[in-house]
C-alpha cells in the first residue's frame, strides 16, 4: 500500500505497550518459520484490548500489533483479497466476520455475504451481526447489493457501517450490466457512505477481471506460486507470496515494505 494512505491504520503507535502481551507464535529471528501454535482469535483480541471503537481487525503481525481498517476513514477503499485457490482467502473473510461479531454490536457494524458456497458460510447466519449470506447465483444476492446501494446513497452521516464480503470476485463478471454498474458504485463511493467491499479474487483468474482491478488500491495477498500471476497483482517486486503459508499467512505493501500477516484461528 503506497504511503499517501496512511490513514490506513495497520499498526497503532498507542497499541505498542501491549505487544509483549500479545501471545508469541513465531521468533522474529525467523520470519520464513510456519507457526507452531495458532492462537484463537477471541484469545487474540482479548489481549489487544482495548482496540478503537472503530477497528476493523484483519489479522496481526509479526511485531505483535495488530492489523486494522478504519471503518471512519475511506481513503483505503475497497479492499481485494488476492491468491491461491487454497490459499485462505474464504478463511480471512470469516475470521473477519468473526472479528467484527465479537468486537461490535449489531447497530454499529453488519456484513452480508455474497458467495458460491454458502454452504461455507451456514453458521455465520445465525451471528447477530450477519445481514445475510446470499448464493451468488441467486436474485437475493443482487437485490442484497441493490439494496446497500440504495442505502449507501442515503446515508451520508450514519454511524453504522456494513461490509460486502464477496467472495469470488470473477463471478461478478456474469451478472446483469445493470447489477454491475450498481458492484461498480459500491467499489467506487461505498466506503465513504460505511459500505466497506472486501472481494476475493482466485490469482489464476486474474485475467478474467482486469477492467475491475484499478477500483482496488488497497490488496491483501496470500500464496500464489507462480511468478507471472503474482506480477499481474502485485504493484512491487520482492512480495515472495509463494513462500506464504497457506490459509495462515498474508501480506501488504505498507509503504515501501511489504507487511507479513497472519490470521488467528477461529470457529466456522
Amino acid at each position: 500500500m503506497d504511503s499517501p494512505q496512511k490513514h490506513y491504520a495497520l499498526a497503532i503507535e498507542a497499541l505498542e505497550e501491549l505487544t509483549a502481551e500479545l501471545v508469541t507464535v513465531q521468533p522474529r529471528s525467523k520470519p520464513s518459520a510456519p507457526i507452531p501454535i495458532r492462537p484463537a482469535l477471541e484469545q487474540v483480541l482479548d489481549d489487544l484490548s482495548p482496540l478503537p471503537r472503530e477497528a476493523l481487525f484483519l489479522g496481526a503481525a509479526y511485531d505483535g500489533l495488530p492489523v486494522l481498517l478504519n471503518l471512519r476513514d475511506p481513503a483505503p477503499g475497497p479492499i481485494l483479497v488476492a491468491g491461491d485457490a487454497g490459499s485462505g482467502k474464504t478463511a480471512l473473510l470469516q475470521m473477519v466476520a468473526q472479528a467484527a461479531t465479537f468486537m461490535h454490536d449489531s447497530k454499529s457494524v453488519q456484513f452480508g455475504v455474497v458467495t458460491n458456497y454458502p454452504d461455507e458460510w451456514q453458521s455465520f447466519g445465525g451471528l447477530p451481526n450477519c445481514a445475510g449470506v446470499f448464493p451468488t447465483y441467486h436474485n437475493a444476492a443482487m437485490d442484497f447489493i441493490l439494496s446497500l446501494t440504495d442505502w449507501a446513497h442515503n446515508n451520508r452521516g450514519g454511524k453504522q457501517s456494513v461490509l460486502l464480503l464477496l467472495d469470488d470476485l470473477e463471478s461478478m463478471t456474469h451478472i446483469d450490466p445493470e447489477d454491475q454498474q450498481n458492484l461498480r458504485w459500491l467499489l467506487l463511493r461505498g466506503p465513504n457512505r460505511h459500505v466497506w467491499p472486501i472481494v476475493t479474487l482466485n490469482a489464476g483468474r486474474t485475467g478474467e477481471v482486469l477492467p475491475w482491478l484499478d477500483a482496488f488500491r488497497t490488496r491483501l495477498f496470500g500464496q500464489i506460486r507462480n511468478a507471472a500471476e503474482a506480477e499481474a497483482l502485485v504493484p512491487a517486486r520482492g512480495a515472495n507470496l509463494n513462500a506464504l503459508e497457506p490459509g495462515l499467512e498474508f501480506k501488504l505493501r505498507e509503504g515501501k515494505r511489504w507487511l507479513r500477516f497472519w490470521i488467528p484461528s477461529f470457529k466456522s
